[in-house]
């Protein structure tokens, strides 16, 4: 079972109510300091007074404190009993504890003039071991607590300042981090803008340039050339527009405009525009969904269209003449992604980055909880990707 931790206000209840009980208690036993007093119960006056204090501990410093002292001296004239003393002690306590800083000062100073007057006059008109008992309980009433509470209330001050000193720290490492992180983005950004950037604009440019030559030699036989002509300005300029956009988002660290992310239902879109790059290759793309889309997850979606997207160009790129099949299936838990086009035997010239696609999709599938495999199979290259239709499995 659980620890049941009380309220500041059920604390000081529970100290008063316990100094309350254990001072009746010993008054119905006899064990108090009694006065020639027709009643002995009156006693319990300043008790029950230093126990309505004691709720006041924390919020009253000042007032408890100096009405305990008075009634302390009533009770030690009328008839002391030992839980009077002890709940004074405790508001010198939560006075030093809880009250302004300059407490600890006054109440030293205080009670240690308390103690010296106290004891002297013992040694004046008492006996010199009277005189040293007296002090001994003085030094344990007046002094004892508030020196108590004094080192308890440094230690505490110490410990908040180093945990903000420890706040403040991770602060600014928090904002160096960013400060880095901005840093970088904005590296890459350039980096982005000068190079691949310029090269996409410079595609566009001569492919509008010679596109537009051709157009006015109009020969038949250069229709096919214009067509790919138009298909290269076309994606070329889609792809700067792209890259273009997420420059911005490395700039700014808190973009105005959040980054749109492509959904599979532009999938006709990449369809269209690989059926236009293909023609000339001799191939033709068709596209077949099964089962109910409903709503997927973003970072789910993104990776579906992104391996549609890389699968559809190297099907341009590496396919031989013949039908390229995308095949969507919306299952209850997951999403499978099938491209499946003509396989063209022989390892063809290597370029720069070969592969890195087929990594890149795998690496999307993999970061999501799912399955991705490419290869051939018999006459036919295959690419399956199997996503969860929740993020829950994507990994950090």
């Amino acid at each position: 079972m659980g620890r049941v931790r009380l309220s500041e206000r059920g604390q000081d209840a529970a100290i008063a109510m316990a100094g309350l009980l254990g001072g009746l208690l010993l008054i119905a036993v006899g064990a108090y300091d009694r006065r020639p007093d027709p009643s002995a119960w009156v006693s319990v006056l300043p008790l029950v007074a230093m126990a309505g204090l004691t709720l006041l501990r924390r919020r009253r410093t000042v007032l408890t404190v100096s009405a305990g002292g008075v009634v302390l001296g009533l009770g030690l004239y009328l008839g002391s009993v030992v839980a009077t003393p002890l709940l004074y002690t405790d508001l010198l306590y939560a006075a030093v504890l809880y009250g302004p800083p300059r407490m600890s000062r006054v109440l030293s100073l205080t009670g240690g003039a308390t103690t010296l007057v106290l004891s002297g006059l013992a040694w004046r008109y008492l006996t010199l071991s009277e005189a040293l008992l007296i002090a001994v309980f003085c030094g344990l009433i007046f002094l004892s607590p508030v020196w108590t509470a004094g080192l308890l209330r440094r230690h505490r001050e110490v410990a908040e300042a180093e945990r903000l000193r420890a706040e403040q720290t991770a602060l600014l490492a928090e904002l160096d981090r960013r400060g880095a992180v901005g840093a970088e983005r904005a590296r890459m950004a350039r980096e982005l803008h000068d190079v691949i950037a310029n090269h996409l604009s410079a595609i566009a440019i001569h492919a509008t340039g010679a596109q537009a030559v051709a157009r006015r030699q109009a020969r038949p036989a250069d229709e096919p050339l214009v067509e790919a002509l138009a298909v290269i300005r076309e994606n070329s300029v889609q792809g700067l527009a792209e890259m273009r956009r997420m420059i911005g988002l490395l700039r700014e660290a808190t973009p105005e405009e959040p980054y749109a992310a492509p959904r599979l239902a532009a999938v006709d879109v990449l369809l269209e525009q690989a059926g236009a790059a293909g023609r000339s290759a001799g191939l033709r793309f068709e596209a077949e969904q099964q089962g109910e889309a409903g709503e997927l997850p973003a970072p789910v979606e993104l990776a579906a269209y992104r391996i549609v997207q890389e699968s559809l160009t190297n099907a341009v790129k590496h396919a031989a003449p013949g039908p390229v099949r995308l095949c969507i299936r919306y299952g209850e838990r997951e999403l499978e992604v099938t491209v499946e086009s003509p396989y063209r035997e022989g390892e063809g010239r290597a370029v720069p980055g070969a592969r890195a696609g087929l990594v890149g999709m795998g690496e999307r599938a993999q970061l999501l909880g799912g399955e991705f495999d490419a290869g051939p199979d018999g006459r036919t290259w295959r690419v399956r990707a199997v996503l969860p239709r929740t993020a829950s499995g994507e990994r950090q």
